[in-house]
């Protein structure tokens, strides 16, 4: 038998369905013939930010942009953030379908594809008026809805935004709205569950694991579930029990053992799994979640520091999320002067390695040559862009903030040799149109599951001390 924690997840609107209706088992959108006759979908400019290539995802529906957002995407296409590129990329696909008929007959989206208009509202719509009088964004684009929806009563006209008040506002005036899903993550309850627990093994078969250093052939076992690649587990029997993981590459079940790595011990079972995935060369790609305190960044960095002959570079990056709508603008010095607060956090989980060694240990001066040889680097995510990365064990920190497009341009960058590490609480997004059904981690976990060179780890019981999982678990 298998025991997992379980907890439910609130379900999310269908983008292409006119109520709320439950997410299908690949969170696929819905084919708009199943769900009904064609529809209108209106744009927000936060959605053509998050994707722009999400004119290919409404199917056989009509797509409406207003103006107003041609006017605020206007403002994004300076800057080398990913939403820049993404305004910039939009307004190109933009261009290669312009014509006359784009703002009046509509543009043809192609096969399978309905048409792209680009509309502006009336001024003097009373309903928008009297609801929202103040002349900003959101309201010129309820206005195109309510236009929209004036000339073509015969069809369901829907509003598309990840701005939750956006879509409150549109939906006290009796208007249609949704989240853009596309992307979503359906089952987010994995992102909860601890380790996973399989009882009632033979104790014979669990002798045989510790015995067998290279495994046990994973035909011996009858798993009522098949574990995934590279999935780890607690096998349990009447009188013994171990840590083990699946090999995918051996097709073996293989002990875990609990290794130090760097000053580093693994404190619980999901930290010795994580370093079992970390330490794999033949495993590329990881994801470490958990929240704040289980040792994801420090897990990985350790990890990554024994592993230093095996690499050529150790990257350490983080996305820039500023606080307080402070940006870069407002600290003083130059570019790495500016981030450096912003990577603190990677050098604090460094110190803490480092405490853990010897002053006179050849780990410690090991540290301290890659750090004055550039073996081990730390800097900001965004610097990243464009470059090819070789023989690098690259770690990307608060993961949980990137979208999935950032994901992939990410891991696109990786070049033979390369493992990619992301880490994240997907409890803790700051950016204003990202959770956890949307976040760039949850899509890669769930995206590359069941791939031989992926591995996820969700690490639950907080190490970091009794004040902070005290904190994480009741504020």
């Amino acid at each position: 038998m298998i025991t997992t924690s379980d907890k439910s997840n609130e379900k999310t609107a269908m983008g292409t369905s006119s109520t709320k209706s439950k997410t299908t088992e690949t969170g696929k959108r819905r084919k708009s013939t199943a769900a009904g006759a064609k529809k209108n979908f209106i744009l927000d400019t936060n959605v053509i930010l998050h994707d722009f290539n999400c004119l290919e995802n409404f199917e056989e529906n009509d797509i409406y942009i207003p103006f107003v957002v041609l006017e605020e995407l206007d403002k994004f296409k300076k800057g080398n953030d990913q939403i820049n590129f993404n305004a910039r990329a939009f307004v190109r696909t933009l261009d290669l379908i312009t014509d006359d008929d784009l703002f009046t007959k509509g543009a043809d989206l192609g096969m399978g594809g309905g048409k792209l208009y680009i509309v502006n509202a009336s001024r003097d719509n009373k309903r928008i008026n009297e609801a929202f009088p103040d002349k900003i964004p959101d309201n010129r684009i309820l206005a195109v809805v309510a236009d929209v929806e004036a000339k073509h009563p015969e069809m369901k006209t829907i509003l598309v935004s990840k701005d939750i008040n956006l879509r409150m506002k549109a939906r006290s005036l009796g208007m249609l709205a949704e989240d853009y899903i596309n992307d979503k993550v359906t089952d987010v309850d994995v992102f909860d569950r601890g380790e996973m627990v399989i009882e009632g093994v033979n104790p014979d078969l669990i002798d045989k694991i510790y015995v067998q250093p290279n495994g046990v052939d994973v035909e011996e076992f009858s798993f009522e579930i098949q574990p995934d690649p590279n999935q780890c587990f607690i096998m349990k029997s009447e009188r013994n029990s171990v840590l083990a993981r699946y090999n995918p590459f051996t097709q073996t079940v293989k002990k875990v053992e609990k290794e130090n790595n760097f000053g580093i011990q693994p404190r619980n079972a999901e930290q010795a799994f994580a370093f079992e995935v970390l330490n794999d060369p033949d495993v590329k790609l990881v994801g470490l979640t958990g929240k704040a305190g289980t040792g994801k960044t420090l897990l990985a960095l350790a990890s990554a520091l024994k592993q230093n002959k095996t690499y050529n570079q150790i990257l350490l990056a983080r996305p820039i999320v500023s606080l307080s709508n402070k940006d870069l603008g407002f600290l003083p010095g130059d570019e790495k002067q500016k981030v450096a607060p912003y990577m603190q956090p990677l050098f604090d989980n460094l110190n803490v390695i480092k405490q853990q060694l010897g002053q006179n240990s050849s780990e410690l001066r090991t540290i301290d040559e890659m750090q004055k040889g550039g073996l081990l680097v730390i800097e900001a995510l965004a610097f990243i862009r464009g470059r090819s990365l070789s023989g690098t064990f690259c770690i990307i920190d608060e993961a949980q903030n990137l979208t999935p497009h950032e994901i992939k341009t990410i891991i696109t960058r990786a070049a033979e040799g390369t493992k990619m590490v992301f880490t994240g609480d997907l409890q803790q997004i700051d950016q204003p149109y990202l959770d956890t059904q949307s976040s760039g981690l949850a899509y890669m976990i769930d995206k590359m599951k069941g791939q031989k060179i992926f591995a996820h780890v969700n690490l639950v019981k907080g190490e970091r001390s009794e004040l902070s999982e005290l904190a994480s678990n009741l504020l």
